[in-house]
């Protein structure tokens, strides 16, 4: 037990350090505010603000608690301040070649009817239905070979609101953002949505490296290798006439199936855009599915190295898990606040706190050793599976919850008191 209350103890005094951290500018309410929240819902693997309030254990009514917690979280959107201040601390590991990976994902509110600027969304978990609901914009950054992930930025978004001007500039502004603090590092890797004329645009013009799979219906101009171009043909058409000569086995582990492995064959062709001089590499690769995987990119190696390319886009898949333990382990589609400002702020907290859990804790050798008891108090059967932020949330979770919250200092001071009494109080 001891051992346990130990280990709770340095927990929380990395919250406590990455809290200050992240709060680094604000008022002492709003510091303590945001403390909290990322603590609490690490302790209650929840986001809604009466477990929050719950598992920080305070020794007042609990309704106290929860009104403080409302009213701080509708004062005033923290979305781009604590993005700004998540990049700022994630760039020391952005390198050059780092993949970094945008996704657009929902949170259906099918039920709800109360909650502010409520749009129509594609529930990515009903096959695409249409549902009530917001739409999430989260950039993560991750390396071809390795397993860390590390967020970026996380917002909530609703075309009814009354700032929103379209999608495509919610996609840049995002990318901008993160660009002002890391500059042209990293490769900006997007899926079939970001297929978009304006997208391109908007990268080619801030000369920023990206790989995009495209839908097969967008316009191509074809270059041969005596750099003469030739008229437009669809990007499908020029990927099935495609010489694919690289041949290379792939293991494709989906959920609940057994893994297969394919032969895939890969190949390119220099190509541009009908809109733009830039020219840029089509990577098509056949025998994944019926019809080819094609991916645009302005990479130098692509030509001469397809595979570097293919590798990319695979490590956004790795990505796509993490936008999963996002919404999964913190239950963020049963978020019951109603304000749209309350409902950014708790997006960009869960975003924080993913980056607790997979960056702050995987930092120096001694956090290693408090990361390892943090597994044993996940109680899994088997191993640590892959994705590890799944048994760490679990671990934290039974580690703080049942405790109090402690709203100590970063660091802990021995100070001197400004006036010393050299009395002795002497008993009757």
């Amino acid at each position: 037990m001891a051992t346990q209350s130990k280990t709770a103890g340095k927990i929380k005094t990395q919250i406590t350090r990455f809290s200050n951290k992240l709060s680094s500018g604000l008022n002492k309410p709003k510091r303590k505010f945001l403390h909290q929240m990322i603590y609490g819902i690490q302790a209650s693997k929840d986001i809604k603000l009466t477990n929050i309030g719950r598992s920080l254990g305070e020794e007042i009514p609990l309704k106290k608690t929860e009104n403080r917690l409302s009213r701080q979280i509708n004062n005033g959107d923290l979305t781009e301040f604590v993005g700004r201040k998540l990049t700022g601390e994630a760039k020391y590991w952005i390198k050059d070649e780092t993949v970094l990976a945008l996704d657009l994902s929902d949170i259906s509110k099918e039920y709800s009817k109360k909650q502010e600027y409520l749009a129509l969304v594609r529930d990515g978990s009903q096959k695409g239905k249409i549902r009530k609901g917001y739409w999430t914009l989260e950039i993560l950054g991750a390396d071809t070979d390795g397993d860390r992930m590390i967020p970026l930025y996380g917002e909530l978004y609703s075309q009814r609101a009354d700032d929103f001007q379209s999608e495509n500039k919610q996609i840049l502004g995002a990318i901008d953002l993160v660009r002002e603090v890391i500059g042209k590092k990293g490769i900006w890797t997007l899926d079939r949505g970001a297929d978009r004329g304006i997208i391109f645009k908007g990268l080619l013009t801030r000369k920023l490296r990206f790989t995009i799979r495209l839908r097969g219906d967008r316009d191509l101009v074809l270059i041969d290798k005596r750099r003469r171009e030739g008229r437009k043909r669809s990007s499908l058409t020029l990927a099935k006439n495609c010489r694919c000569r690289r041949r290379v086995k792939l293991n494709i582990c989906k959920e609940g199936e057994v893994p297969k492995i394919k032969d895939l064959y890969l190949g390119s062709r220099m190509v541009k855009l009908p809109f733009s001089d830039t020219h840029l590499t089509l990577v098509v690769v056949k025998g994944y599915s019926k019809n080819p995987l094609m991916l645009l990119t302005n990479v130098e190696e692509a030509e001469d190295d397809p595979l570097s390319i293919l590798e990319i886009y695979l490590t956004r898949w790795k990505c796509e898990e993490s936008f999963r333990f996002i919404k999964q382990s913190y239950n963020l589609e049963d978020v019951r606040v109603q304000s749209y400002i309350a409902l950014r702020n708790t997006v960009s907290f869960v975003t924080a706190v993913f980056f607790f859990v997979s960056v702050v804790l995987a930092v120096g050798m001694r956090l290693r050793i408090l990361l390892k008891k943090v597994y044993e108090k996940a109680k899994r059967l088997f191993e640590i599976p892959p994705f590890k932020q799944y048994a760490i949330c679990d671990g934290i979770y039974n580690l703080l919850w049942g405790g109090k919250f402690s709203s100590s200092k970063e660091l802990p001071v021995s100070q001197t008191p400004q006036l010393t009494l050299p009395f002795e109080i002497s008993p009757f």
